[in-house]
Formats: C-alpha cells, structure tokens, sequence
C-alpha cells in the first residue's frame, strides 16, 4: 500500500504506549516451575509487565492521552478510532473502541474494532491510512491497541508455544499536513497474508458454543502441535514464515525506495525492528528474513515488555519516537518495523524521522 507521493498526502505519526508499573519476573517464574531453564534461555526476556487493576481498554486509553498529548491535539480533532486487541477485552459482548473513543473525548470519531490477532496495529493503520487517503481532510485519526492476558483465561508463561505475553497498551496518531514536532513520517505500509495456515490456532476437531468450553484457559500449544503435525513438521513451517517476512519487508522497502538499503555500507536503513517473540524466534525466523534484504541491524525490544499482543508495531515505533530511549531514530534517518499474527499475516512498516 502507497502512502506518500503520487499516490496520496504523506501521512505522519505519533506514537505513544502506556505500560502498567507492576512485572512477573523470569526468574520467579521459573522459581515457581511455570517455565523451564530452557524455555527461559530460549526467550532470553527479563520480565513480563502485568496489569493488576486497568483492563485492557482502559489501559489504551490511557496510551491514547499520551499519544493526543504529544501530537498537541483534543480528542475532538479525531476523526476516527481503530481499536485492535488479541485477548478478552473486559466484557463478553460489547465494543471496546466506542469505550476507547467516548473515554479519550473522541465524540465524534467513528470506532472500529479490529480483530486480526498480533498484527492488530499493522491491520488497524492499514485502515487509518485507507481513510486519509479517501478523506484527507476527515481529520487525523487515533489507532490503538490493548491486551491484559489475566488468569484464569490465560496462562500468559505457559499458554503458548515460545511466546510469553505481557499486558500493556499503545497508540497512534496519524495524520496528513503539518507534522507535530517528532512525528515519524510512515514511508511504506505493505501486508500480505495466508489464510490457509489459519487452523494453527484453531481446534480442527470441531468449533464450540462459547469461550473455554474446551479448556479452562487459552492452551495455543494444544492447536499448534496439531497443526505443526498435519503441515509436516515445524522446520517446514519456520520456512514458510522466512519466506513471508522476508517478501514483505522487500516489499515496503521497495515501497519506501529504499531497494536493498542497508548493503554495502549504504546505512540509510538505521534499523529492522522485530514483533516480540524472544531470542530464539529472533535467531531461527527473523534473523535470517531480513539478511536476505537487508543488513540493516534487527532487534528485539521485548526484555521488559514481552509480547504485547496486538501492540508490538506501535511499541516499536514510540521507541524509535522516544527521545530519551535507546532506540531513537535520528532527524532524517530510516527504520523498518515488522509485525506478524495468527491467520497468518505479516505487515512492514518503513518510517522516517521528520
């Protein structure tokens, strides 16, 4: 998807995340014997921050003041909100981003929710941008995402097969004209998607009447050792997702004319930031992805944050927004982020510093 030039206004964000102050330690958990010593070398993440009062809509709201502060703008600038969430949002039947909206003073945004799984944020800026490219002058638009992945639903050490998942929330604002003071520029937006491997979080056997009628709390390793033995095995399957990442990332590299940025000293790409997943999946899946691009360093911001659901792309982009953090992206200097989730889709983002 184009998102500048020809094609339409180029389109600016401000990112921002808000993360609870309480964390489950690695080494307590394994202490407790919820994770092995393997495990927890495979992951190679410190601790996991844990909500111990705000749901997970009430945690995006509080990461979309932060995002509306720094960007200088009311809530009743927005013109829409596009709320995306992996996990139970707080009530069985409802809609979280009318809460999000009607609680951050976005009275007269549209809210949509989006439910894509891990690649929340990637499918929820997809949207963001479709509409300021058919709107342009609708006024900017707030993107979100939450996730609190609580007992007794949810084992979030244990309840997946080389993912640990931590609470937290993140936000957005995107907009096209003058760009608030540190917004990044958004070069190139691409996804692509498989649907055919969409039975790796299903049980095949057969669909239920309401949620946990099969287990009391989410067990994806249950669905994804099924699925890894019907698709012969997981080394076939990481090589299917090298292969999606690494054509989506040339994809939006391409997109944002930065061809095989990064190669022979060429440095215009300062960096290739990674979905959250842990050492392991870093070194067998998206390590050797982006080598095939790019050299362009990767890293994995996860060590304090874990998985945040629907939330890494945007966990990403705040740190490269961050002028006090580590991972700030210099005036002018270009960075990748990937996101990937269950379905399976995989999204590029390419941003530049303004």
């Amino acid at each position: 998807m184009s998102t500048g030039g020809a094609a339409g206004p180029a389109v600016w964000l401000v990112p921002a995340q808000w993360l609870p102050p309480t964390a489950e330690k690695t080494a307590d958990a394994l202490a407790a014997g919820r994770i092995s010593a393997e495990e927890a070398d495979a992951m190679g993440y410190e601790q996991l921050p844990v909500s111990d009062g705000p749901s997970a809509p009430e945690m995006a709201v509080r990461a979309a003041r932060r995002a509306l502060a720094r960007a200088g703008l009311p809530g009743e600038d927005i013109g829409a909100l596009w709320h995306a969430w992996t996990y139970y949002q707080g009530h069985d039947f409802w809609s979280p981003a009318h809460f999000v909206a009607a609680r951050t003073g976005a009275l007269d945004a549209v809210p949509t929710g989006v439910q894509q799984m891990c690649n929340g944020a990637g499918a929820a800026l997809r949207g963001a941008l479709h509409q300021l490219t058919a709107q342009p002058g609708g006024g900017p638009v707030l993107i979100t995402t939450a996730d609190r992945f609580a007992p007794p639903g949810f084992d979030r050490w244990h309840g997946d097969y080389g993912v640990w998942y931590g609470d937290g929330a993140t936000a957005a604002v995107a907009g096209t004209g003058a760009a608030p003071a540190g917004a990044l520029t958004l070069c190139a937006l691409v996804t692509r998607a498989a649907p055919e491997l969409e039975s790796a979080h299903r049980d095949t056997d057969a669909f239920h009447p309401a949620p946990h009628t099969r287990s009391a709390a989410v067990d994806v390793r249950r669905t994804k050792k099924a699925f890894l033995a019907a698709q012969g095995g997981r080394q076939a399957f990481l090589g299917r997702l090298r292969r999606e990442t690494t054509a989506v990332l040339a994809d939006a590299l391409a997109e944002a004319g930065l061809d095989g940025a990064g190669r022979g000293g060429a440095g215009r790409l300062s960096s290739v930031l990674l979905p959250r997943l842990g050492r392991a999946t870093a070194r067998d899946v998206y390590g050797p992805a982006v080598a095939e691009v790019t050299d362009a360093p990767v890293a994995d911001l996860g060590e304090r944050t874990g998985h945040l659901g629907a939330g890494d792309l945007l966990s990403n982009l705040a740190a490269l927004a961050d002028d006090s953090g580590p991972h700030r992206l210099a005036p002018g200097g270009c960075a990748a982020v990937l996101s990937a989730g269950a379905g399976f889709t995989w999204s590029a983002a390419v941003v530049r510093r303004t």
